[in-house]
């Protein structure tokens, strides 16, 4: 048997079936990443209950910290409401990203991504569509943390432009987090191991953090974690931006460290995806 026929033999099914594809353009690619983000957006609709993190906790959370811990903290709601509401912005936005990498382990477990390898598309449109259908649900859970403290009687003193500046900040750190949660949706064995990585990841790292009480209450050691915790930065500079309408030193770190999170795990996340791919 000559050299080449063997080398023929040896290369993989799935790599002649990659190597026969079509080239997707440009174009093409982001027309397909829509589709993929209508079709996650579709899903949603037809699972009302993925909705029930983005709808139920803002408004469960903002009622439930804000009358159990606003006068032991603040004295009475009204004075805890703008120390609660960015801490509950920013712990809404990023328990929602968990659900990225969940819904992504169940689709492979699904045999979802087979299906895309006999399909003429680029073969990021898939992992990309879902990133971008979630921007709805950071949308929607800050949204409505926002508007049930108002009800509450939350009155920001940044007006709209800060609390606009609080929301898309919170956003922009959900989606780099999401990240994060998507590369351990293609390494993990099962959606529920996802699920408590997930967990084991961002409960420490909120409630580890000033969202709910001031720094200055908590003991040496904690106070200095605290302030180094990534989820403090973005606390703070939520609050300074939805109470002040100021630019602070803190939503410039927070700015960084979500460029930085996403340089580093979305090249892994494409990585470990192209397997299954």
């Amino acid at each position: 048997m000559s050299t080449t026929l063997m080398e023929r033999e040896a290369v993989r099914p799935a790599d002649r079936v990659a190597a026969a594809r079509r080239h997707v353009s440009i174009g093409e690619t982001f027309a397909q990443t829509l589709t993929m983000a209508w079709r996650a957006l579709m899903k949603m609709r037809r699972n009302p209950e993925q909705f029930f993190d983005v709808a139920l906790q803002p408004i469960l959370f903002t009622a439930m910290f804000a009358y159990i811990f606003g006068g032991a903290i603040a004295g009475n709601v009204s004075n805890y409401l703008p120390l609660m509401i960015p801490g509950i912005l920013a712990q809404t936005v990023l328990t929602t990203c968990m659900a990225t990498g969940t819904q992504l382990r169940e689709d492979l477990e699904k045999g979802v991504f087979d299906r895309f390898k006999s399909v003429p598309i680029a073969r990021i449109a898939p992992l990309a569509g879902p990133m971008v259908a979630d921007l709805l649900r950071y949308t929607i859970a800050a949204t409505l943390t926002f508007g049930m403290g108002i009800l509450m009687g939350y009155r920001p003193g940044g007006g709209v432009v800060g609390v606009l500046a609080a929301i898309l900040l919170a956003i922009f750190t959900g989606w780099s987090l999401a990240w994060v949660f998507t590369w351990v949706g293609t390494i993990a064995r099962s959606a529920q191991a996802v699920q408590g990585i997930s967990m084991m990841i961002l409960f420490p790292l909120t409630f580890l953090s000033n969202a709910f009480v001031p720094v200055e209450t908590l003991p040496g050691w904690l106070a200095t974690f605290v302030k180094f915790n990534p989820v403090s930065h973005l606390v703070t500079a939520a609050r300074d931006l939805a109470n002040n309408a100021v630019v602070s030193s803190a939503v410039a770190w927070t700015l960084v460290a979500g460029v930085v999170v996403i340089a580093i795990f979305a090249p892994l996340s494409v990585r470990s995806y192209r397997r299954h791919m």
